[in-house]
C-alpha cells in the first residue's frame, strides 16, 4: 500500500538532495517583494483571500466569459502603423488575410501630440512610430476596402484623442456604417500618460473632463464600442514592476468611474464597455496571477458603486507580449521570449493579443517578422490545445496562492493612492512616477550586476554577428506626402464651415454642458484637422508641460558590481584632476518621443555614479537642446531617441552646436537604432551609439574615455 506523504516527509528527502545548503535557500523574493517558495502544497490554498468562483460568473477570477476560449478563441490583434495611411492600409489588408481577426492602430507622435504634419516641431515625427493622420481624409485612406461594421478596431490614443476619434466616426459614417454600429477600442486613458508615456497634451483636469464627454457620448451613441481601455501595458514598459501596474491601473479605472458618475451618468450603461490593457513580461506565473487577481480586485471596486448588471464587474483586457523585454543582441532570442509571454497572457485569459516582432528593439517590424509574430498566436491557438479546457490552471497551489499575494501587495499601493485623494492627487504629488523610477532603477541595476539573467546581453553572448533585415521609413516623404494632403483638403474645403466649427470647439470647451466629441465628430466632417481641432481646445485649456525631476540613490545603492564601480571612481578622479570638475551631461529627448523611461534611467545611473547631469524638459527641438548644453556648460550630451527620428534629429543638433559654437560638446546616442544607422551617425561627428541591453557602468568608462 501506499503511504500518504506529507509536507515534512518531503523536506526529509530535500534537505538529504541539498547537501551542504539550507531549504529555506531555494525560497527566492521577486521584485515585487514575494516572497516564492520551492513547494506549494493544498495547505497554502486555506490562506488565499480571493474567491477562485466560476468563469463568467462575479468575481470573474476565471474570466470574464462563461465558455472562454473554448467557445471562441482570443482575438488576434496586429499592433501597426507607419508611413501614411495608404502604406498601413496595405499591411492591415495583409494580416487580414493571413489569420489577423482585429486591427490595432498605432499613430505617429505628431498625431499623439495634436500636432498636424506640417508644424515645424514635428519635422522628425511624420509617419515614423506610427501613422500620420490629419484629417478624416487619412482615416478614410487608412481603412479603405475594410468594412468597419465587420472590424473591431482598437486605437491607441491618448492626448488628440476627441479628434482622432472624431475622424474614426465620420471615417465610419462615410463608408455607410453608423456609429452604433462601430466595434473595437480608443484607449482614452489620460493618468497614466502623467505617470509614464507622456503623450499628453492638456493638463490632468481638462483631460479629465475629455474622457468623461468621451464616455458619456459612447455610453448614448456607440454601445459596441469600449470607451477606454485602462492601461498598464506603458507602466511596465517604464520599469513598472508587476504589483505596481496592477495597483495603479485599476486605481486609474477607479478615477474613471468617479468622473463618469460626477457627470450623472449611471454605473451600469458605461461599466460594461471599460477595458483593459496589460503587458506580459518574462515573470510567466507572476503574468497569469496578476491577470487572475486583476478580476478579482476589479469586481470588488465596482461592486462598491452598486451596479445592478454583473457583467459591469467583469474586467476585460487586451494584452500585449514586453516591448523593454525585447534584446538588440542575439535578437531571435525574442521570438522565443514572444511566444512565452503570449501563453502567460493566454493561461491568463485575455480577450485579445497583440505579439511582439522580434526585431523591434532594432527598428519596425517587417513583414517577415510580423508574421511570426502573427503566426505564434495561430499557432497557440490552433496546435496546443489550449483553447479546450476553460482556465486550466484553476486551482494550482502556486498560481492561487500568488494570486492572493498580488492581491495584497497591489491593495497597500491603492491604499496609498486613497490616502493621497485619488490618482489625480496622486499624480499632482508624484508619487506614483515616482515609485516606477525607482523600481526601473532597481531592475537595471540587477541587471547589470548580473542578478537577473537576460540570455544573449549579460549571460551567453552570441559573438557572431547577426545580419537582420529590418524595415526603414522614409520620414522625409512621409511628410511631404501630408503636407502635401493638408494643402489639398484646405484648399478645397468650405473655410466658413471649418472656421465655425472651430469656434464651436473652443465654447464646448469653455462650457461643460457641452459634449465635445460631438462637436468634434461634425467638425471633422466639414474638414477641420487634427492639429486645428487641439489649437481650439488649447486655447481653453493651455498644453501641459511637467517639470523636469529625477530621483537620486536607487541605482548607485542596488548596483552590486563593486569592481566596476572602482574603476569608474578612478576614471572620475583622473577627470577631475586634469579637468577640476565632474564630467558634466546633458540629457535630452527631441522631438514629440515622450518615452522617457531610458532617459530618467540614464540620468539617474549616471548621477548615483559620479556624473554631473541635467536633464532637458520633454519634446525638445534640437536647437532648444544645443543652447541648454551651451548654457550649462556641459561635456557632452546624452541623446535618447526610441521613435526612429534619429536621422533627422540628430544632423540638426550637430548643426545646432556648430551655430552656437560648440563643437567641443561631444553627442552619444542611445536606444532604438539599427546598427545600420551607426554609420551615419559617426559620420556626423557623434562620438558612441548605446543600443538596449547597454551595461551602464561600462557605458561610463567608455563615455569618460572620450571625454
Amino acid at each position: 500500500m501506499s503511504k500518504n506523504y506529507k509536507l515534512d516527509d518531503w523536506s526529509e528527502i530535500a534537505k538529504k538532495e541539498l547537501k551542504e545548503k539550507e531549504l529555506e535557500e531555494l525560497n527566492w523574493e521577486t521584485p515585487e517583494g514575494i516572497k516564492v517558495k520551492p513547494l506549494y502544497t493544498e495547505k497554502d490554498l486555506e490562506n488565499i483571500k480571493h474567491k477562485i468562483g466560476m468563469p463568467g460568473l462575479p468575481p470573474f477570477t476565471r474570466g470574464p466569459r462563461a465558455t472562454m476560449y473554448s467557445n471562441r478563441p482570443w482575438t488576434i490583434r496586429q499592433y501597426a502603423g507607419f508611413s501614411t495611411a495608404e502604406e498601413s492600409n496595405k499591411f492591415y489588408k495583409e494580416g487580414l488575410e493571413n489569420g489577423v481577426t482585429g486591427l490595432s492602430v498605432a499613430f505617429d507622435l505628431a498625431t499623439h501630440r495634436g500636432y498636424d504634419s506640417d508644424h515645424p516641431r514635428v519635422i522628425a515625427d511624420v509617419g515614423n512610430a506610427g501613422v500620420a493622420i490629419d484629417s478624416v481624409e487619412d482615416m478614410n485612406a487608412l481603412f479603405k476596402d475594410i468594412p468597419l461594421e465587420k472590424m473591431s478596431v482598437s486605437m491607441t490614443m491618448n492626448g488628440a484623442v476627441i479628434p482622432v476619434l472624431a475622424c474614426f466616426i465620420a471615417c465610419g459614417e462615410e463608408q455607410g456604417c453608423p456609429k452604433e454600429k462601430l466595434t473595437g477600442t480608443i484607449q482614452n486613458d489620460i493618468l497614466k500618460e502623467f505617470m509614464v508615456r507622456n503623450t499628453f497634451i492638456f493638463p490632468p483636469n481638462p483631460s479629465m473632463r475629455i474622457v468623461a464627454d468621451i464616455i458619456e457620448f459612447t455610453s448614448k451613441e456607440m454601445p459596441k464600442f469600449n470607451s477606454i481601455s485602462i492601461s498598464g501595458y506603458h507602466m511596465q514598459e517604464a520599469g513598472a514592476n508587476q504589483v505596481q501596474e496592477l495597483a495603479y491601473t485599476l486605481a486609474d479605472g477607479k478615477e474613471y468611474i468617479k468622473a463618469a458618475l460626477d457627470r450623472g451618468l449611471e454605473i451600469d450603461n458605461f461599466a460594461p464597455r471599460l477595458s483593459f490593457f496589460w503587458s506580459i513580461g518574462m515573470n510567466f506565473f507572476m503574468e497569469i496571477a496578476k491577470m487572475r487577481a486583476a478580476r478579482f480586485m476589479w469586481s470588488e471596486i465596482v461592486k462598491k458603486f452598486d451596479p445592478k448588471n454583473n457583467k459591469s464587474l467583469a474586467l476585460r483586457t487586451h494584452c500585449q507580449t514586453s516591448g523593454v523585454s525585447l534584446t538588440e543582441q542575439d535578437a531571435y532570442n525574442n521570438i522565443v521570449r514572444t511566444t512565452i509571454e503570449a501563453m502567460a497572457a493566454v493561461l491568463g485569459g485575455t480577450q485579445s493579443l497583440h505579439t511582439n516582432s522580434f526585431d523591434e528593439a532594432l527598428a519596425l517590424p517587417t513583414p517577415f517578422s510580423a508574421r511570426i509574430a502573427r503566426n505564434t498566436q495561430l499557432i497557440l491557438s490552433e496546435e496546443t490545445g489550449i483553447t479546450k479546457v476553460i482556465d486550466p490552471l484553476a486551482g494550482s497551489y502556486y498560481v492561487e496562492t500568488l494570486t492572493s499575494n498580488m492581491i495584497d501587495e497591489a491593495t497597500k499601493l491603492i491604499d496609498e493612492i486613497d490616502d493621497a485623494g485619488g490618482m489625480v492627487k496622486a499624480i499632482e504629488q508624484g508619487i506614483p512616477k515616482m515609485r516606477i523610477e525607482e523600481s526601473s532603477a532597481k531592475r537595471q541595476a540587477r541587471v547589470d550586476s548580473m542578478d537577473d539573467t537576460i540570455v544573449g546581453v549579460n549571460k551567453y553572448k552570441n559573438e557572431e554577428k547577426q545580419n537582420i533585415n529590418i524595415l526603414s521609413v522614409d520620414n522625409e516623404k512621409a511628410r511631404i506626402d501630408q503636407i502635401n494632403k493638408l494643402k489639398r483638403i484646405k484648399s478645397s474645403r468650405n473655410i466658413n464651415n471649418v472656421n465655425s466649427y472651430l469656434k464651436k470647439i473652443e465654447e464646448a470647451a469653455k462650457s461643460k454642458n457641452i459634449n465635445l466629441l460631438e462637436i468634434c465628430v461634425e467638425a471633422a466632417k466639414n474638414r477641420c484637422t487634427v492639429g486645428e481641432m487641439t489649437t481650439a481646445m488649447e486655447k481653453v485649456f493651455g498644453r501641459h508641460s511637467l517639470s523636469t525631476k529625477t530621483i537620486s540613490g536607487v541605482y548607485g545603492k542596488s548596483i552590486k558590481s563593486k569592481e566596476q564601480i572602482s574603476s569608474i571612481d578612478k576614471h572620475i578622479d583622473k577627470f577631475i584632476e586634469k579637468e577640476g570638475r565632474r564630467p558634466r551631461m546633458l540629457v535630452v529627448k527631441m522631438g514629440q518621443d515622450g518615452h522617457d523611461r531610458g532617459a530618467k534611467l540614464i540620468a539617474t545611473a549616471f548621477s548615483d555614479l559620479g556624473f554631473d547631469v541635467d536633464v532637458g524638459p520633454l519634446f525638445q527641438t534640437p536647437e532648444e537642446a544645443a543652447r541648454q548644453a551651451v548654457e550649462n556648460d556641459v561635456h557632452l550630451i546624452g541623446v535618447s531617441t526610441l521613435a526612429a527620428g534619429h536621422k533627422t534629429l540628430i544632423p540638426l543638433l550637430m548643426k545646432a552646436l556648430n551655430n552656437n559654437e560648440a563643437e567641443n560638446i561631444k553627442v552619444i546616442c542611445g536606444g532604438v537604432i539599427p546598427p545600420d544607422d551607426y554609420k551615419f551617425l559617426f559620420d556626423l561627428g557623434v562620438s558612441k551609439v548605446f543600443g538596449p541591453g547597454t551595461n551602464i557602468p561600462q557605458a561610463a568608462i567608455e563615455i569618460i574615455d572620450i571625454l
